[in-house]
């Protein structure tokens, strides 16, 4: 059963188990579904009513981008748990040869390099989805601002939860080019996430 299809209640209480996955990269890419549904939904609050009626267009054209991304973090939910089971599959290989400790940590890096890029690209797509927030600044209906200023929070807590658990892999990548262009990119990432995500909040916190 994948997680995406579990109920809300039951995918709670297996996070809360003593199972090491599910756990916050999984987590990570639900806040961030859930930011880019509320993202889709504030645009078809906004849509057809004629009070907005000249931000139709900008609602038409968020909406299946939004929905494309919500479709991708739903995804990144399983695959974030599918990664850890790799590396966590790698470490119980067999070591007793050369030739079974060389498969072995063949798979274990490949199973780090997976969980690192798993995460880093949850950033990307919450980065993509605040985007799409920041272009409905004062277009938006504004009785469904709240829920767009909740969106923001997910996608930069997202954000945010995604690098830590980008960071916690980097030192156990073997491709020191790699593990420091995660680092630089990431770190770049989420700080213009973090940004973006608090104006937001600001913004429409100041217009309630």
């Amino acid at each position: 059963m994948k997680l995406a299809e579990l109920t809300i209640k039951d995918f709670v209480d297996v996070l809360g188990s003593d199972a090491p996955a599910p756990g916050g990269g999984s987590v990570s890419a639900l806040c961030g579904a859930n930011g880019a549904a509320l993202c889709a939904m504030v645009c078809r609050l906004t849509q057809g009513k004629k009070k907005y009626a000249e931000f139709d267009g900008l609602m038409a054209e968020i909406i299946p981008q939004a929905q494309t991304l919500y479709e991708k973090l739903i995804l990144s939910i399983d695959k974030d748990t599918d990664a850890f089971n790799l590396v966590s599959a790698a470490f119980k290989m067999p070591k007793e040869t050369p030739e079974e400790k060389a498969a072995r940590s063949q798979k274990i890096a490949e199973g780090m390099v997976e969980s690192t890029k798993v995460p880093f690209e949850t950033m990307e797509l919450c980065l993509q989805v605040l985007h799409l927030v920041d272009r409905m600044e004062g277009k938006f209906n504004q009785n469904a601002a709240s829920d767009l200023g909740v969106a923001a929070l997910n996608l930069g807590c997202a954000m945010k939860g995604a690098w830590l658990n980008v960071c916690i892999n980097l030192g156990s990548l073997k491709d020191a080019a790699m593990a420091e262009d995660y680092k630089t990119r990431g770190q770049k990432m989420v700080e213009e996430g973090e940004a973006l995500s608090q104006k937001i909040y600001q913004t429409i916190l100041q217009s309630l």
